[in-house]
């Protein structure tokens, strides 16, 4: 009869506890985008309708914008291109969430979660999701909007005025800075040590 003790479980880290963390984060980065967005566009109206609401004077204030570029206003006119590559960018970070690997590794799965809720957010709003129409200029008065609502606006009088954004590009910035941290941590550091003699 044979005694010996069964053979360990299989572990389940980088399995299904690797996808929920994944589908969990992203999910939730994409709603808060999208639920802020509607907050202030339902309170703010399109960009110049109503008064900004400042925050803090000269820093920091609340104000609507459509961006039919890329993160912080970059290649305007371009939207459907940048549509075709978050589509392709989405395949692509599913593919690599769908190796073990990736999976196992808790940091660079919160990376690419953040940049997959940015990307959901922002790809939302190019294919006129949340069905807005132009207000102006007369020419493209009552077109389908296809541009990202954008809605942060942060400034120092005299030193920057950055773009006006949205969360989705936080989410965006702050998973690319976390893969970059994770791809640093996985280069290996060469030895500082001579070669022995033989």
């Amino acid at each position: 009869m044979d005694i010996s003790p069964p053979p360990p479980a299989p572990s389940t880290r980088g399995g299904a506890g690797g996808w929920g963390w994944y589908l969990g984060l992203a999910l939730a980065a994409a709603v808060i985008d999208l639920v802020t967005k509607a907050v202030l566009f339902a309170r703010l109206g399109m960009p110049g309708e109503q008064a900004p609401i400042v925050l803090v004077p000269g820093m920091l204030t609340f104000e609507t914008n459509l961006n039919e570029g890329a993160l912080f206003g970059m290649g305007q006119g371009m939207g459907m291109v940048f549509a075709a590559v978050s589509c392709a960018a989405i395949a692509g970070i599913l593919w690599m969430v769908s190796r073990h690997e990736t999976r196992a590794d808790r940091w660079l799965l919160t990376a690419l979660a953040l940049i997959t809720g940015g990307i959901i957010g922002n790809l939302w709003d190019r294919l006129g999701i949340p069905a807005l129409r132009w207000h102006a200029p007369p020419e493209r008065l009552g077109a389908p909007v296809l541009a990202v609502r954008d809605w942060i606006h942060f400034k120092l009088d005299g030193v920057i005025d950055w773009p006006i954004f949205n969360l989705a590009d936080t989410w965006l910035v702050i998973g690319a800075g976390v893969l970059l941290l994770v791809t640093w941590r996985a280069t290996p550091v060469p030895s500082a040590e001579p070669p022995r003699q033989h």
